[in-house]
């Protein structure tokens, strides 16, 4: 075949571009790059419909930037984690369920439906102007057209009906309700005896020969793991920044180009008097209202200190008439562009003439005015040298990037040539296959840890590749000694040994004490046990809850209701209930409880009918999500 092949060259050439040429045609170039392009990997399926990896990591973004909106103290790192990720696709994966059910059984309202439910519901006031119809520059302010709004308020009312009939309706059985609340808020009256195994220890002295036994048999606990010590190097945008050289007429010509950004926006605010006149009022209407707002403007002259009584009693626009017309401090852009012209034209105090808007005829009066201030450039010099340092790091890092990359790699045997030539600082550490628990920074990559253990590295002591560790952050290492794991020698480690036996004879010791008083009161002993409480799973009095476990699920039908718990090397713990005791609640939390009892119901069932909903719709989120959700939450500082 291959023979054939190599005689035929030519024509082997061209039934190659008989079959690819037509696939070009029919998929485009932007077909085959598509295939190449890891943002449009489907990570998950519904009813057929894939969820791409862009797709995912948009929800997630937009998930973190409605946190950091809440908390803006927060770091966004702490959002990037494999779980949050994944959680942020099991939302995606039920968001797309339940629109999915929703257009299977019809749900989406029809356009009357939707009308009225933004007329009425109180949600929606926020978004409603003056005039008491949906506020387009309400919506722009939020990046949507009245279209883009229609439509996700209809899907969002249809989504919501689908789970609707379980959340809304779910009643919880009252011997169910009744039985589930007892087992939570019931108290039992019992005595228990602690055998504490810290008591017992100088009861107990192991011997040589015991402590060198106990070492042969547990050798793999005693072992120091594989390790090695490195000297690396990070180039990033912080250590380019360090290296630029800035003078003082670059800084000022960076603060003169960006001046704006050490600009408080101007803020104006204002109290208004409102006349409606829709646009589809007619000529008459129009005229009316407009010879009203005139009279109004000439009440406003007289006597401007009357403007806040005048607009209780005049002014049309509900939202603010009741505070005098007062809108509070307000920006370029928060208002429709007639009366944002007018506002930033007048001087504090003064009165506006009449204002012509889609609403209708406003009369303004301005009362404060507060930023447009610079900031000098002493008092920002500081920010601004960072910005310039930023930027110049940027505009260096993909030739630094460059040279780092080659001559790690070409002159691999010492991190000498690449950290002068950039100058570079070096930095140590010891570091193990995994990152260790407080590993930060280049350290707890694992791809960096991977290319220290690789079989070449480890070999010939050669420098690593260049690793990007995270955005803009290159590192390269080189092992300066390789420990292998090893089991270290009894003589290093015969103190931890002993503490270790030790313990496990003392809680030995407790347990076997703490057993037969156990079996004495089993077989009818009448003495009380020392210690005597009343717990529940709300009052827990600090008992461990293998120790509350016990006590709660305790049979008290058979007598005596004794038990014996086993805490390993804490030792043993036995308990006597000798009380069953009626729940303490305030008047008036029963009916309480059972309402959260049943939202809990409903929120079993509607996990119930999701799961349902993915079999129906076939949902299947790929397997390649995890490995995907590793490397996007891969450590970035």
């Amino acid at each position: 075949m291959f023979d054939f092949v190599r005689t035929h060259t030519r024509l082997a050439l061209g039934f190659m571009l008989l079959l690819i040429i037509p696939s070009f045609v029919f998929f485009g170039v932007q077909g085959y790059s598509r295939f190449s392009d890891p943002t449009n990997a489907t990570v998950a399926k519904v009813d057929g419909v894939s969820i791409s990896r862009a797709e995912w990591d948009a929800a997630h973004k937009r998930n973190v930037d409605m946190a950091r909106r809440q908390s803006p103290t927060l770091d966004a790192a702490l959002f990037d984690t494999p779980q949050l990720r994944q959680e942020t696709l099991d939302g995606l994966v039920r968001e797309r369920l339940l629109q999915a059910a929703a257009n299977q059984l019809h749900l989406y309202p029809t356009v009357a439906r939707m009308s009225r439910l933004f007329d009425s519901d109180p949600q929606f006031a926020g978004l409603r102007g003056p005039d008491g119809k949906i506020s387009r520059d309400l919506l722009a302010a939020q990046g949507m057209t009245p279209e883009m709004f229609d439509q996700r308020l209809r899907q969002d009312l249809a989504v919501r009906q689908v789970l609707a009939g379980l959340t809304q309706t779910a009643t919880a059985p009252g011997f169910a309700a009744s039985a589930a609340l007892d087992a939570f808020l019931q108290r039992r009256q019992v005595q228990l005896q602690i055998f504490d195994a810290t008591a017992y220890r100088a009861k107990v002295n192991p011997s040589d020969t015991e402590i060198e036994t106990y070492f042969k048999a547990h050798e793999v606990q005693f072992r120091a793991p594989e390790q090695a010590a490195i000297e690396y190097v990070v180039l990033d945008l912080e250590t380019l920044g360090k290296g630029a050289s800035l003078t003082d007429e670059a800084l000022r010509k960076a603060y003169a180009d960006n001046v704006s950004r050490y600009t408080a926006p101007e803020e104006r605010r204002a109290s208004h008097i409102l006349i409606k006149a829709e646009q589809g009022a007619s000529a008459a209407d129009r005229a009316k209202a407009k010879a009203r707002a005139e009279a109004l403007l000439a009440e406003v002259r007289k006597n401007p200190a009357g403007f806040g009584d005048l607009a209780r009693k005049n002014s049309e626009d509900p939202g603010s008439a009741a505070k005098g017309g007062d809108l509070d401090f307000f920006a370029r852009g928060a208002m429709v562009k007639p009366f944002e012209d007018a506002a930033f034209t007048l001087k504090s105090g003064e009165v506006s003439g009449l204002v012509q808007s889609d609403f209708g005829y406003h009369i303004i009066m301005l009362t404060g005015v507060r930023g447009g201030q610079v900031q000098p450039f002493e008092a920002v010099r500081a920010e601004v040298e960072s910005g310039l340092r930023k930027s110049q790091a940027q505009q260096r890092w993909a030739e630094a990037a460059e040279q780092f990359t080659n001559t790690a790699y070409e002159q691999s045997d010492s991190l000498k040539p690449v950290i002068e030539k950039l100058k570079l600082e070096k930095k140590t550490a010891t570091v193990l296959r995994t990152p260790a628990p407080e590993a930060a920074g280049p350290l707890a990559s694992t791809k960096l840890l991977d290319a220290i253990f690789a079989n070449d590295t480890l070999r010939n002591k050669r420098n690593t590749d260049a690793v990007e560790v995270g955005p803009n952050q290159l590192v390269s290492a080189r092992i300066v000694q390789h420990s292998p794991a090893r089991t270290l020698p009894l003589a290093e480690v015969k103190d931890t040994v002993r503490q270790r036996l030790v313990e496990e004879q003392a809680a030995e010791l407790a347990g076997k004490e703490g057993r037969a008083r156990l079996a004495a009161l089993q077989a009818g002993s009448k003495e009380p046990l020392p210690t005597t409480l009343t717990v529940s799973r709300g009052q827990t009095q600090g008992l461990p809850k293998p120790v509350l476990d016990a006590a709660l699920r305790a049979d008290v039908h058979k007598q005596p209701a004794v038990s014996g718990v086993d805490l390993g090397a804490q030792g043993y713990v036995v308990l006597l209930v000798t009380q069953v005791l009626p729940p303490e609640m305030p008047p008036g939390s029963q009916d309480t409880l059972r309402a959260q009892y049943a939202q809990a119901w409903a929120a079993a069932e509607s996990d119930a009918y999701l799961a349902a909903l993915k079999k129906r719709f076939k949902a299947e989120i790929k397997p390649a999500a995890a490995v995907a959700a590793e490397a996007a939450s891969a450590p970035v500082r």
